[in-house]
């Protein structure tokens, strides 16, 4: 027989089913033989008895050695043809000692054709199914001539025509071929339906895979839930987004990890699909996602749940922010620069006559009084338009490479004059090495004198002032210079925080709004970055990051 077949799982599992069925029948012989004896039926002779019990008692010993021989000799080919070639001669044996012709038991063999073909295919069958009806062919032949005598009938007269012989022989040869070749369609069939099913199981497995990986490979989070609200599928941006792993998610209610979700879907059915949805990730941080859904049908149009597509919009709602801030900073701008045009001149004449005047009338009392309320409340406005020019537009087209310190130096100083300079406050300045840097001297020297005034403002009663710097290499590999300004001042409330840089936002009674927003102006003006940390009653911590070079970023 064919030695192709190799041993694999189902292979060598079907081959210890076949080892256990076969004691299962010869335990069923053993019970009927056992039943015969004890009932005293004369169908039997001892001597037939006891052949059948011998007859069993080889087959459980070779069962035994199957099972040994088959831990050793792991192919399968072998070991089914072993066993056939076995039980058929068991068979024939048995056929002899229980009757002969007269036997019931030559019904046994279609059973070694059957697993033979099993295992085997067309080839195995028709094979045992030859010798199958070889040995039952002689063994019948030999009986007819007298050459053996069955065991049961030993003593009684052979009365079977040569006729009934060959029409026995004959019937059980058609009925062993047929048994072979209907069993070998049968697994040929079989055998094409599994191979079928493994090529649609492989085409499901690579379509699921491909599916899976579309799915995984999205950048937006993809989520789908039941009909009763359970998540069943959670991709990697899902978990990107939201910082929880789909392991966690899974299984568990939508309204667990975005709450409120289900009232927002439900408000939005058969109308608008897309609606926002302000999310705080695991890690605590608040997100603002865009939501899209449609319904999950099965193939009959049937639903079975929601899939939900989210994206994180946080970054593109900044960016919203950040261009209406833009937009607002400029039409300040063209504001600021037109009132601040039409302020100078008038200002210029105001204030040389002043002048002129002062110098040509001797005054004196009330009169100098009135000129000198004037003439600060010229330069007030004068300072206002400054101001409203710097923050139109902060010029660095006279830029020059200057030295921070010097700067600094020159506010500290500057500062201890001005009205709210309180001489319990303590300046402490720690500068690294070099301060250098390029850029609009005059504008870098008013955002920095606009951080301390603030500071000094801040501290009526008194406190610590530290003005530091320190060059920085950032993560593009640009060498940027940090200055902060830190005070232990009243501090700033977090509703006002996000606020101190837009333009005429101000807590002081007596304050423009304009200060930081310059300070922002000129740092963003230099490719720089200026942000504040406060706290309410601890102070303030302000930074500015300016490029070495001004063509850098920092």
């Amino acid at each position: 027989m064919s030695q192709t077949l190799r041993y694999d799982g189902s292979s060598g599992l079907r081959l210890g089913w076949l080892m256990f069925f076969r004691v299962v029948v010869v335990s069923f012989l053993l019970g009927i033989a056992a039943f015969i004896q004890f009932k005293g039926t004369a169908s039997l002779s001892r001597l037939s008895l006891y052949s059948v019990y011998f007859i069993i008692g080889i087959t459980y010993f070779l069962s035994i050695f199957y099972a040994v021989l088959f831990k050793r000799v792991r192919n399968v080919a072998f070991n089914v043809d072993l066993q056939s070639l076995f039980d058929v001669l068991l068979i024939t044996v048995l056929v002899y000692v229980t009757g002969g012709i007269e036997s019931q038991y030559s019904t046994l063999y279609p059973l070694v054709i059957i697993y033979s073909a099993i295992f085997h295919g067309l080839r195995g069958g028709v094979l045992v199914a030859s010798a199958s009806s070889i040995l039952y062919g002689v063994l019948l032949d030999l009986e007819f001539y007298g050459v053996i005598h069955p065991l049961r009938s030993m003593l009684r007269q052979y009365e079977f025509t040569a006729g009934y012989i060959f029409s026995r022989i004959f019937i059980h040869i058609v009925s062993f071929y047929i048994i072979a070749l209907i069993t070998s369609f049968l697994v040929e069939r079989e055998k094409k339906a599994q191979v079928l099913l493994s090529e649609k199981e492989d085409a499901f497995d690579s379509l699921d895979m491909l599916h899976q990986s579309i799915i995984e490979s999205i950048d937006a989070g993809i989520l789908t839930v039941d009909s009763q609200g359970t998540i069943k599928s959670f991709n990697r941006a899902a978990e990107d987004i939201t910082g929880y792993p789909s392991f966690e998610v899974r299984e568990k209610k939508i309204s667990d990890v975005f709450p409120n979700i289900s009232q927002a879907v439900s408000q939005r059915v058969g109308a608008q699909k897309r609606f926002e949805y302000m999310f705080s990730s695991r890690q605590g941080k608040a997100t603002t996602l865009g939501f899209s859904f449609s319904p999950l049908v099965e193939s009959r149009g049937k639903s079975i749940g929601t899939i939900l597509i989210f994206q994180d919009l946080t970054a593109i709602k900044e960016m919203e922010s950040e261009m209406e801030k833009n937009k607002r900073l400029a039409l300040i701008g063209e504001m600021s620069a037109f009132l601040a045009h039409e302020l100078r001149s008038p200002l210029a004449s105001i204030g040389g006559s002043i002048e002129l005047l002062s110098r040509d009338l001797d005054l004196v009392g009330s009169d100098k009084k009135l000129v000198d309320i004037i003439l600060r409340g010229k330069n007030q406005l004068e300072n206002l338009a400054r101001d409203f020019l710097l923050l139109a537009r902060p010029s660095i087209e006279k830029r020059s490479v200057f030295d921070v310190q010097d700067l600094v130096d020159s506010i500290v100083e500057t500062i201890k004059l001005s009205p709210d300079w309180n001489d319990r406050i303590e300046i402490e300045k720690r500068l690294c090495e070099n301060n250098t840097v390029e850029g609009n001297k005059t504008a870098i020297r008013q955002a920095l004198m606009n951080i301390v005034e603030n500071s000094v403002q801040a501290m009526p009663e008194g406190g610590k002032l530290k003005i530091e710097s320190e060059t920085v290499i950032t993560d593009t590999g640009d060498e940027v210079l940090e200055i902060v300004v830190h005070d232990t001042g009243t501090g700033i409330d977090r509703e006002s925080l996000d606020k101190v840089t837009e333009p005429f936002f101000t807590t002081k009674e007596q304050g423009t709004g304009l200060g930081l927003a310059i300070v922002n102006r000129v740092v963003e003006s230099h490719n720089g970055t200026f942000f504040i940390e406060s706290e309410m009653d601890k102070g303030s911590r302000c930074t500015i990051v300016l490029p070495r070079d001004l063509n850098g970023r920092a």
